[in-house]
């Protein structure tokens, strides 16, 4: 489909190591002159959702400083531009878990609040699990939960899981292992 929207100009506002916020001036789909606001991440979205023999995953809870709440999530990260999704897949899981997995499967690409970001990710379904040391980054103070999936996915349904990757992986999980 053939973009209606045309840009007249872009310029950067703000910039830092995660994130550019731009501004484009636009002609909209209707032919009015507007603006457009843009945040362009500069690494792309990894989660993945470890799920062992036992039919249990693992979720990590941080305070999360944007939303100042705590939060229950998959285990996530940033894929640097040049990196492999898989190894950044590897390492976040590792990082955030300690776990190591020989089988990782994508199951989902995701675009986040689209409206107002270019925020692009993957999740992977990581499988045959080696439990080893955490490698949190300076930045992390996480908790590590270990429980049934299925209660993963009541904390989806009972808005205890909010974070938008999350909620859309595990759902997409427990409808593949559903329709299996």
């Amino acid at each position: 489909m053939e973009n209606p929207w045309k840009t007249n100009s872009v310029e950067v506002m703000y910039d830092n190591d995660w994130i550019t916020v731009e501004e484009h001036k636009v002609i909209n789909p209707s032919g009015n002159a507007g603006i457009y606001g843009k945040v362009c991440f500069k690494n792309k979205a990894v989660g993945i959702i470890p799920l062992d023999d036992k039919g249990y995953t693992w979720l990590v809870g941080q305070f999360r400083y944007t939303l100042d709440d705590y939060s229950w999530e998959i285990p996530m990260g940033g894929c640097p531009q040049g990196e492999n999704m898989i190894n950044a897949a590897t390492r976040e899981l590792k990082e955030e878990t300690g776990l190591t997995a020989l089988k990782m499967t994508q199951v989902m690409t995701i675009h986040t609040s689209n409206s107002v970001t270019d925020e692009h990710g993957l999740v992977y379904l990581a499988e045959d699990l080696t439990q080893g040391e955490t490698q949190f980054d300076e930045t992390e103070d996480i908790t590590i939960k270990y429980l049934p999936f299925s209660e993963a996915v009541n904390m989806v349904i009972d808005e205890q899981i909010t974070d938008a990757i999350s909620c859309a992986a595990i759902l997409k999980v427990a409808y593949i292992n559903i329709i299996k």
